[in-house]
């Protein structure tokens, strides 16, 4: 029965992603970092608000920390990794081209999940209402 639940998932999930893209985000949810799990907590919270987040998920080549897929919103979190020039260069070019598939990126340094979670949820809701509902068509 499982077997049979599972090859009817398949034959649904999108094409775009990779068995091998789709491994690797189970292990990033798997092994999440302490702020990446606090995140995840207030982040499930919103759905009462309607909007439904989903963890290190695949758009495209790429697998986000956050995504609401509803509003084409994806919320990405810093470490002290994201302050050095290289990887600051690396997630310009990922932000452009998940802008460029109609995405729009925030990214928060980890530091305000841990310390202010109140201000997290608030500046990820300010930027979620202001967003289009790409389902129901509004603008």
């Amino acid at each position: 029965m499982k077997q049979e639940t599972t090859q009817r998932y398949r034959q649904r999930r999108s094409l775009a992603r990779s068995e091998a893209q789709i491994a690797w985000a189970r292990d990033l949810r798997r092994n999440q970092t302490e702020c990446e799990e606090m995140a995840w907590r207030l982040l499930r919270t919103l759905r009462f608000r309607g909007f439904k987040f989903r963890r290190q998920h695949a758009v495209g080549q790429y697998v986000v920390d956050f995504c609401c897929p509803q509003r084409r919103l994806i919320v990405e979190l810093d470490g002290s990794v994201h302050a050095q020039p290289s990887q600051a260069r690396r997630d310009a070019s990922r932000d452009a081209e998940l802008k460029r598939w109609g995405y729009t990126v925030r990214r928060f340094p980890n530091g305000i999940v841990v310390e202010a979670p109140e201000l997290f949820l608030e500046k990820v809701l300010d930027v979620a209402w202001s967003l289009p509902n790409v389902f129901s068509g509004e603008k």
